[in-house]
Order: structure tokens, then C-alpha cells, then sequence
């Protein structure tokens, strides 16, 4: 049986973790969260500085836990990479090419061994073109901060609703501008507008699509 692969993408806080987590869950298949991989190394870099990012494949060691737990050489960073400072960095980090080619070349052999539902920013474009399904999640920027509010806020993080969106507002401008792999709905993608939908309906219409699309059950 040949493995299927799944690659939603989407700006900041559309809710594509959440929603893809779900998704695996339901279809049976690996969730590979490639925004924890990539603020994984942020937090790295933060720790040893920028110079590490020419060398990086030789510094760093990315595995997941059972529990979706996010292991850095080893250790349990899966609260650290959350924090705003990691959170304010990860574009910036994420568009040089050292960083983007030691994750894609993992993420792909990833998806060479397992049935996966993969989310990031290039996942249909760069990292998986040939994806079985690719979705592109949207929601305006108002909306994605209310959620990240209650995120943050959940985590006892203090911060104001107009300070997040404009972060977010700006982490949308990096992202699709940069030069290597930038945030762009692929051709084949179904695109998503999540503003108005529950967890729960994005959830059912994703799962409607592969049901369709890829005739799994």
C-alpha cells in the first residue's frame, strides 16, 4: 500500500496545527508539525546565535514524542518554543536556506515511510508538491489574533490584542515575501476560509475532502 500525504498550509494562527492534529487523528496517519520543527532550531539559535545557522544540520536533532512533545538533542522543549520571543523569530530564522533545507530533506524522508498530515507555510508548494490533498487555511488577520490571544493568555503570557495582530500582520509579510519557499497558495490547493468555522467544521470539511479525494475511510 502506498502512503498517502496530506499537506495543509496557511499563514499565521489560521489554525492549521490544531486542525491537522485532528485530521491525523481521525485518518489514522503521523502528524508532522513542521512549525514546532522550525521553532525548534529558532530556539537554538536564540541560545547559540545566528552564526549556528550556517553549520545548523550539525547542531541540531528534532524528534517527537507520543504526546506530540517537541524534543530538541533530547530535551523536552515543547513549552520554550511557544514563548513570543521564539514566536517573533521563527520567520526570520525559517528563511535561511540552511534552516529550510535540513528540515525539508527530514520532512520528506518523513513522508517516504508513513501516511502524513504535514503543516506549515510550503508544505504544498516546496516540501511535499506531490501531496495526495493539499488545503491552504485562511483567516483575517483580526481573526487569527483573537485566537492567539486566548493562547497566549491560556499560557499566562500577558500581551494586548492589537500588538498581536500587528505581529501577525507582520509575520504575514515575511512570509510571503521572502526569497526561498514563500507562504503562496499552491495551484491544486483547496483553499479553506476557517474566519467563521468552528475546530470542529474545518475539521468534518478536511475530512470530507480526503474522504472524496482519496477514497480513505
Amino acid at each position: 500500500m502506498s502512503h498517502i500525504s496530506i499537506a495543509i498550509d496557511g499563514p499565521a494562527a489560521a489554525g492549521k496545527s490544531t486542525i491537522a492534529k485532528r485530521v491525523a487523528k481521525k485518518l489514522g496517519f503521523l502528524y508532522i508539525d513542521t512549525g514546532a520543527m522550525y521553532r525548534a532550531v529558532t530556539l537554538y539559535v536564540l541560545e547559540h546565535g545566528d552564526d549556528i545557522i550556517k553549520d545548523i544540520a550539525s547542531h541540531i536533532h528534532i524528534t517527537f514524542g507520543i504526546n506530540d512533545e517537541v524534543y530538541l538533542n533530547n530535551k523536552d522543549v515543547s513549552k520554550e518554543i511557544r514563548s513570543p520571543e521564539v514566536t517573533n523569530n521563527v520567520s526570520r530564522v525559517a528563511a535561511a536556506g540552511e534552516v529550510r533545507t535540513y528540515l525539508v530533506d527530514m520532512q520528506r524522508e518523513i513522508s517516504r515511510t508513513s501516511s502524513v498530515v504535514m503543516d506549515g507555510r510550503d508544505i504544498g508548494t516546496t516540501v511535499l508538491p506531490d501531496a495526495d490533498l493539499k488545503v491552504f487555511m485562511m483567516a483575517s488577520p483580526e481573526v487569527r489574533a483573537e485566537r492567539r490571544l486566548l493562547e497566549e493568555t491560556a499560557r499566562g503570557n500577558n500581551i494586548d490584542l492589537a500588538t498581536l495582530t500587528a505581529e501577525i500582520i507582520r509575520r504575514d509579510e515575511i512570509d510571503s515575501t521572502r526569497e526561498i519557499s514563500p507562504l503562496v497558495q499552491a495551484h491544486d490547493a483547496v483553499l479553506l476560509d476557517t474566519s467563521q468555522l468552528s475546530i470542529e467544521e474545518a475539521e468534518a470539511k478536511i475530512i470530507q475532502l480526503a474522504e472524496d479525494k482519496l477514497e480513505v475511510q
